[in-house]
C-alpha cells in the first residue's frame, strides 16, 4: 500500500528585522497568547507523508525519529504526582529497551491541550507547538548534562555517546487534530537550515534551533496516533560520524484530512538525557 501524501502549510523561521540573534521567552503571555519573541514566521506549503503502515522504514539513527506501539500503565494524566510516579518510571524503561542505553535521566515533561481561541499558557496549559523547531542545540544539550548530573559524573559521561530524546504520546483519545510532523534528518542542510535561538527562562538562557524553509525537507507523520502509540523524537546526538541522524525538526500542523468530529488534541511529551556509557550502574 502506497503512503498517502497530505498538502498543508508549516510555520518556518523569519529572522528579526534588525538582524539580531533571535530569542523566545519560555513563559507564554496568557493575556495575548503565545510567547514574546523578536522573530516571526512565514507559512510555507509542504507535503507531509502519512507513514502509517510504513513505520518500520524510519528509525532514530537514520531519520531521527521512531514510531512505536506501547500501552501506558498511567491512566491519569491530570495529576503531576501520578505522572512522575508512574509515567516517568515506565518511560525510562521503555527508552532503555528501545535504544539499548544504560542510563536515562528524565528532566521534564509538557502536557499539551489544543483549545482553539484560548491563549497559550492560560491556567498553565500549553497548546500544540506550531513552529518548526528543534528543542536543543548541541551547546544546550551539553549544558543539560551539566545541569542535571553531578559535577563528578558529568565529565565522565561527556566522554561517551549521549542523546536527548523526547517521547511523545497522545492521551485520552487519538490525535487526528493538530498532529505532529517530523522532518527526516537526511533531508536537512545542517549549515543552512538550523538557526540557534536564545530560549529565555526566568533564571537562565537556553538555546533552541529555529528552522529555515528548505524545499528539500521530507516531512512525515502517523495519522490518527492513538494513546497506545508513541514517537521517539531525537533532539540531539553526540555521535557525529556523518551517517547518524543528529536531530529531527518537528511541529504540530493542520491536517486537512482531520475528521470534523475529531476531539481537540491532547498529548504528553517527556524529555530525556540518554547515555551509552561503561560506568558502574551506581555511578
Amino acid at each position: 500500500m502506497a503512503a498517502v501524501e497530505v498538502p498543508t502549510s508549516l510555520n518556518y523561521y523569519q529572522p528579526p528585522l534588525d538582524g539580531s540573534k533571535p530569542w523566545l521567552l519560555v513563559q507564554a503571555d496568557p493575556k495575548v497568547g503565545g510567547r514574546p519573541t523578536n522573530f516571526g514566521h512565514e507559512e510555507k506549503q509542504v507535503i507531509i507523508e502519512n507513514v502509517r503502515g510504513h513505520e518500520s522504514e524510519y528509525d532514530l539513527d537514520t531519520s531521527g525519529f521512531l514510531f512505536y506501539k506501547h500501552e501506558s500503565e498511567c491512566k491519569n494524566f491530570e495529576d503531576n504526582t501520578v505522572i512522575e510516579d508512574v509515567y516517568y518510571k515506565e518511560s525510562i524503561e521503555l527508552i532503555k529497551k528501545v535504544t539499548g542505553a544504560n542510563r536515562v535521566v528524565l528532566f521534564d515533561h509538557t502536557l499539551r491541550k489544543h483549545r482553539p481561541g484560548v491563549p497559550d499558557g492560560d491556567k498553565g496549559l500549553r497548546g500544540p507547538a506550531t513552529r518548526v523547531h528543534v528543542d536543543q542545540t548541541p551547546k544546550a544539550a551539553v549544558n543539560r548534562v551539566h545541569r542535571h548530573l553531578s559535577e563528578d559524573l558529568t565529565p565522565l559521561l561527556l566522554k561517551h555517546r549521549f542523546q536527548i530524546i523526547n517521547l511523545w504520546r497522545p492521551i485520552n483519545h487519538p490525535a487526528f487534530d493538530s498532529p505532529l510532523a517530523l522532518c527526516d534528518y537526511r533531508s536537512i542542510n545542517w549549515e543552512k537550515d538550523l538557526v540557534p535561538t536564545d530560549f529565555k527562562y526566568p533564571d537562565r538562557v537556553g538555546e533552541t534551533f529555529n528552522v529555515n524553509y528548505n524545499p528539500q525537507h521530507k516531512w512525515k507523520y502517523q495519522r490518527g496516533m492513538r494513546p497506545d502509540e508513541v514517537v521517539f523524537i531525537k533532539c540531539f546526538d553526540s555521535r557525529t560520524d556523518g551517517k547518524t541522524a543528529i536531530l529531527t525538526p518537528h511541529t504540530a500542523f493542520v491536517d486537512p484530512t482531520t475528521p470534523k468530529d475529531a476531539l481537540p488534541r491532547e498529548s504528553i511529551e517527556i524529555r530525556t538525557l540518554v547515555f551509552y556509557d561503561d560506568l558502574p550502574n551506581g555511578a
